[in-house]
């Protein structure tokens, strides 16, 4: 008789694996009990983006410059701080350097337009000591900045009816189309500016920078300007 060469139709007879040989035998498959616990989304995009398809490690500007110098002369100073403060501290210095420009041609200091500014975003009349508040000033600073204002005509002061020693202080047209036609533009550069980060790393330096001026407000704060 010549022997069959059909495989057998019954149940394998290898043996079923035990659990811990059925999880060693999927490890690394996905799947919902054996998957990897969920890293935050700024450690996965870390973790995953490499230097050809996200951003230089190791940025080449200004303050790197300043940090390998710093690592020449003393090696054991720690400029991690320099790192962030110092970049920090030079984007605000070239955004303001930028958006003063056309504050110097309406004749206008930066204090003056900030204090415009939180006259035309409140919509009200305000108090000088409100100005101060709202503009991070010491009073002094808001009664020459409001004197120099009224004496052009962009704000003006009345009396409180009630109370002679109180003044409240209001825009007049002239101030609300000046705020009007500088501050879009304004805008228009910062979105220029912020159009080199995508959407999500713009969203997250937002944070993060939340975050830190939280911290850095909720502390005493030094003596204003």
């Amino acid at each position: 008789m010549t022997a069959s060469t059909s495989q057998p139709t019954g149940p394998d007879p290898t043996p079923a694996p035990t659990d811990p040989e059925r999880l060693q035998a999927t490890d690394g498959l996905e799947g919902p009990a054996q998957s990897e616990p969920q890293r935050p989304a700024r450690a996965r995009a870390e973790g995953s983006q490499s230097p050809a398809e996200g951003r230089s490690p190791v940025p080449d500007d200004t303050v790197a410059a300043v940090v390998r110098q710093w690592r020449v002369v003393d090696p054991g100073l720690d400029t991690a701080p320099m790192e962030i403060i110092g970049r920090i501290n030079r984007c605000a210095a070239l955004l303001q350097q930028a958006e003063d420009a056309p504050l110097r041609r309406a004749g206008l200091t930066r204090a003056e337009f900030d204090l415009l500014g939180a006259l035309r975003r409140t919509g009200h009349e305000l108090t000088p000591s409100e100005l101060a508040r709202e503009t991070f000033s010491s009073g002094a600073a808001v009664t020459k900045r409001l004197k120099q204002l009224t004496e052009r005509g962009l704000a003006e002061r009345r009396g409180d009816t009630r109370d002679r020693r109180v003044a409240h202080v209001r825009l007049t047209d002239a101030g609300r189309d000046l705020v009007d036609g500088i501050l879009p533009a304004q805008l228009a550069h910062e979105r220029e500016v912020l159009s080199a980060l995508d959407r999500g790393d713009r969203g997250e330096l937002a944070m993060l920078l939340g975050e830190l001026l939280e911290r850095l407000e909720s502390r005493p704060r030094a003596p204003r300007a």
